[in-house]
């Protein structure tokens, strides 16, 4: 199946095909242990800072490679290729979730401080924004902040936090006032005392993926951890919501790819009927309609990117992007799953990976019915 995009340079084939031999290298032969262990090991995580692929949009006076959003998402897409989700959404974290906030709030000391740690992968980071009562309402968080002094005092909880279990570096939201959307970003380090993992929880999918339920029970961090402006926390995780959603689209599509190729390669060679499942004619066009609709949101994902690098308000755009690949990638795994038949039921199969990997793709970053709230909105 060709897939090429006019955004992708001759400069980007080669990142592609940098991370392609990473994950075929350091990944696929080991990661069905590291869904059994429930984390990635973090040497791997080191040797991929190592590479330089933890950096791609950050300054070079860092370790950053000071790429374009285009770029990042080449990354992502490539690095999706995995069958290993929970792979996947460890680094997607790092690079596309948490550490961002570091990147567009972060000032010179704080950057001093972390930001060639984090590119290098000697810091793993998470960011804790959801809550038990506050997931896709992120203005519902109850999570405090309180001055006292040089110290900032937090109290609260969050949860689903991946990266949560063995991350070295939080990025903490907390309302540090009345108003509804008065809150501020915290940088925590891991061992700060009141700071605790609650529970590690066990998900469908995504098993190599350390999700946290975090704990913060008057910690107590200097007031130079306050990340960006007070009470415009907000408005940051706004912001950065726009490259999470795309990274998000990305692992969606490559999910879509990596089904659809595998379903092609099985009824090509399965027999059944008296013949091979290829033969069949409504495979043949379900495949070929599934592939058609993953190739038309593959390039709207990359027109997205191209728009970011242009300076154009994406909110909308990427809205309808996160919604679209959400629900696609759970149609096309799941087709290709019943296309494989009993197989696609068995654990260890990597379609049947994919299957439980895709359903949260449509909850997680932003649900669907919230995505679709944030395009109408915009007309």
């Amino acid at each position: 199946m060709s897939t090429d995009s006019i955004y992708v340079t001759p400069e980007h084939e080669l990142l592609r095909d940098q991370v392609a031999k990473f994950i075929a290298r350091e990944v696929e032969p080991h990661a069905a242990a590291w869904e059994e262990a429930g984390c990635v090991p973090r040497d791997v995580l080191r040797r991929m800072g190592d590479a330089g692929l933890f950096g791609l949009m950050y300054e070079s006076q860092y370790g950053g490679a000071e790429s374009d959003a285009l770029t990042n998402l080449v990354f992502a897409e490539a690095l999706s290729q995995s069958t290993f989700a929970g792979f996947i959404i460890t680094v997607l974290v790092h690079t596309d979730m948490a550490s961002p906030h570091l990147h567009h709030a972060g000032n010179a000391a704080q950057k001093d401080k972390y930001l060639s740690r984090v590119i290098k992968g000697e810091l793993i980071t998470a960011v804790g924004i959801t809550e038990p009562g506050a997931g896709s309402d992120v203005a519902g968080i109850r999570t405090t902040a309180k001055r006292d002094g040089d110290e900032w005092v937090l109290n609260g909880t969050k949860m689903f936090i991946t990266n949560g279990v063995h991350a070295n570096l939080y990025f903490v939201a907390a309302k540090t006032g009345s108003g509804k959307r008065d809150m501020s970003m915290f940088i925590v380090e891991k061992g700060t005392p009141g700071f605790s993992v609650g529970r590690a929880l066990k998900k469908t999918g995504w098993l190599s993926s350390d999700t946290a339920e975090l704990v913060l029970d008057n910690v107590r961090i200097p007031a130079a951890n306050l990340l960006g402006e007070e009470g415009k926390g907000f408005y940051s995780v706004m912001k950065n919501f726009q490259t999470e959603r795309i990274a998000l689209a990305a692992m969606a599509v490559g999910h879509c790819q990596r089904a659809l190729q595998l379903t092609l390669d099985y009824v090509r060679q399965r027999q059944a009927f008296g013949g091979v499942l290829w033969e069949q004619q409504t495979i043949r066009q379900r495949l070929s309609m599934l592939d058609a609709k993953t190739r038309a949101a593959r390039q709207f994902m990359y027109h997205c990117a191209w728009r970011v690098t242009q300076g154009h308000d994406i909110v909308q755009d990427v809205s309808m992007l996160k919604a679209l690949t959400g629900e696609l990638v759970n149609e096309v795994v799941q087709t290709c799953q019943q296309f494989h038949g009993g197989m696609g039921y068995i654990r260890e199969t990597a379609i049947e990976r994919l299957w439980r990997d895709a359903r949260v793709l449509a909850i997680g970053g932003g649900a669907t019915e919230v995505m679709l709230e944030e395009v109408a909105k915009r007309y």
